[in-house]
């Protein structure tokens, strides 16, 4: 069945949600597009960590009427409470549960959405995998390189289809502009850069720990994280900015910028990566991911460099975030809206015919989540957008933009070993889980 046609045709029934591509959908909606099916076709999912990005992805894939909610997980009842009502408006009623352990032990359950703090994404990918659940987990798949290899592990040992949320993957403009990246009409690439920067974001000014809210989990939301008393900066959205839990903008953004350039000059891995970098936007704030950073790895034949500035919107080339391709007949510059091709110029000529700005014009994350159904169905995993080795390969390097910051020292890769030449870098490659929480084997 081709669920990418049909959700092709579906897509002039959600312009109501506006133009954002991470927006979850109104339950109001999707009950006028749902339509009937046999049970037959009916495909389960169960959903860990149903706050933002997590309920986003639910309800992208609830717009597949084949699609059923079966159970939901989290550890505050606040949230739970809320995504039974907004279920509730579609006719679905999931069984709920706190410990996801639980909810994999659902025999109905045919796949699941990890979307917790990334410092749960490997136990949670590999519980499913072996549960016999196919998963849809979200960015970065892993919070250390460690976790990265033994997640691709599972995939394979059990013979999963695992589709990590790189949606950009399935973006026309993205494959577009990766296309014309692969033709050589740019010319020799010896530099891509990749770029965000966020005016929005303000200081987090340091608060107080305080009493567990009523309803939450807390050792649950912890598992494998070093035990500490509760304190609102680390939980819900902010914990990416404590390394207990994530890597900050680098792996919160980085990640999907830094794949494009995977994509397109498919590299190996790097020989080396130095960093630099601090909280520069606000200082004193509660974060302890830098605001200001950049890094700059050398892949043998180009280089690449990432950076990110809190409290500033603007960017290269006049743009908040994106990548651009750095050839000696021109650049391609590309990020979500669209992307360009600025030429080179020989004796005033331009050395290749510019290309105007190219709009993005479909919805990444619906097209994401249309693969990975029909990938299920199909379980041709070779078709999948994003599978757990792309994932891993990302967040192996945007880590190790970390690593190099965190040691202060440039450090140079062993791909004959895989790891690092120095002893500092190489005691960040693992993770080291606490409360009686064990690293996946």
């Amino acid at each position: 069945m081709d669920y990418s046609r049909r959700l092709f045709i579906k897509q002039a029934g959600f312009a109501a949600i506006g133009s954002t591509v991470l927006a979850a959908v109104p339950m109001e909606i999707l009950a006028r597009v749902r339509k009937p099916v046999a049970a037959a076709d009916v495909i389960n999912i169960g959903l860990i960590g149903c706050k933002g990005q997590g309920w986003s992805n639910l309800t992208s894939m609830l717009k597949i009427s084949e699609v059923n909610c079966l159970a939901i997980c989290d550890v505050d009842d606040a949230i739970i409470n809320q995504r039974q009502a907004d279920l509730a408006k579609i006719n679905i009623k999931p069984a709920v549960y706190k410990d996801y352990r639980k909810l994999l032990e659902d025999k109905n359950i045919h796949a699941v959405i990890v979307a917790t703090p990334d410092h749960w994404h490997c136990l949670q990918m590999v519980d499913a995998c072996a549960a016999g659940k196919d998963v849809f987990v979200e960015k970065p798949i892993a919070n250390s390189i460690e976790e990265a290899r033994i997640m691709v592990d599972a995939a394979g040992r059990y013979n999963r289809v695992v589709q990590v949320a790189q949606w950009q993957r399935s973006q026309q403009h993205f494959k577009d502009a990766v296309a014309y990246v692969q033709s050589g009409k740019l010319g020799r690439i010896v530099r891509a850069k990749t770029w965000q920067y966020n005016g929005s974001i303000k200081a987090l000014p340091p608060a107080p720990d305080e009493n567990i809210p009523a309803g939450v989990d807390y050792n649950m939301w912890l598992g494998p994280a070093q035990k500490r008393p509760f304190n609102k900066n680390r939980f819900h959205y902010e914990f990416r900015w404590f390394w207990d839990y994530a890597g900050g903008t680098m792996t919160d953004w980085g990640v999907h910028l830094i794949d494009i350039v995977l994509m397109g000059m498919k590299p190996g891995d790097p020989v080396s990566v130095v960093g630099t970098g601090g909280k520069y936007s606000f200082p004193g704030d509660a974060r302890e991911t830098p605001q200001v950073q950049t890094a700059i790895y050398d892949f043998g034949n180009f280089e690449m460099s990432w950076e990110h500035t809190m409290g500033i919107g603007g960017g290269s080339y006049g743009l908040g975030h994106g990548i651009a391709f750095i050839g000696d007949n021109g650049t391609l510059v590309v990020n979500r809206s669209g992307w360009d091709v600025r030429p080179e110029k020989i004796n005033k000529e331009d050395k290749i015919p510019a290309v105007a700005w190219q709009p993005s014009v479909d919805r990444g994350l619906d097209l994401h989540t249309v693969n990975f159904i029909d990938v299920m169905k199909s379980r041709k995993i070779e078709h999948l957008n994003c599978p757990i080795e792309a994932g891993a390969k990302v967040a192996t390097i945007s880590h190790m933009g970390n690593i190099a910051f965190r040691t202060g020292q440039k450090i140079f890769w062993s791909a004959e070993k895989n790891s690092f030449t120095n002893k500092k870098a190489n005691k960040l490659l693992k993770p080291d889980y606490h409360n009686g929480w064990k690293v996946p084997k």
